[in-house]
């Protein structure tokens, strides 16, 4: 186990603390970096709507085929803030910024992210990502 993969996000939590989609969030860092996709497919709502750092637009289909395939791998993610806003009783937002290594498609990529998510709460109970953005947070030389 890295490092990294121990950071608590309720350590980085910033705002009023919200313990039950700080460990959705936990739940979805865990599942990513073990590449668990029966956890994502619990985690992810059947119609993601999902925008890349490159602007694309993904599928819970395509996050999860990437995930089983290899072809995206998690190696580092370090929490460095959270911020949850709560809209009503099932819908909660989540911004994330994170630094990260994910090998995509072999190669290594590395930089600091921020991940705005929407959860939504089923009738059934359960809350998944219905919604959300990824893009890249240059480092102060204009980098990423």
């Amino acid at each position: 186990m890295h490092e990294t993969d121990r950071t608590p996000l309720a350590t980085v939590l910033l705002g009023e603390a919200d313990p039950e989609i700080v460990e959705l969030e936990a739940r979805l860092r865990a599942a990513q970096l073990a590449a668990d996709v029966a956890a994502l497919d619990r985690l992810i709502a059947e119609d993601l709507l999902f925008t890349g750092p490159d602007g694309s637009l993904g599928t819970k289909e395509q996050d999860l085929a990437a995930h089983a395939s290899g072809a995206v791998r998690f190696r580092e993610h370090e929490p460095e803030e959270l911020r949850v806003r709560r809209v009503g009783a099932n819908v909660a937002l989540t911004a994330l910024r994170a630094r990260l290594m994910v090998e995509v498609g072999g190669v290594e990529v590395r930089g600091t992210y921020r991940y705005t998510r929407v959860w939504t709460r089923d009738g059934g109970g359960s809350w998944r990502v219905v919604g959300g953005h990824v893009s890249a947070v240059p480092d102060k030389s204009g980098t990423q």
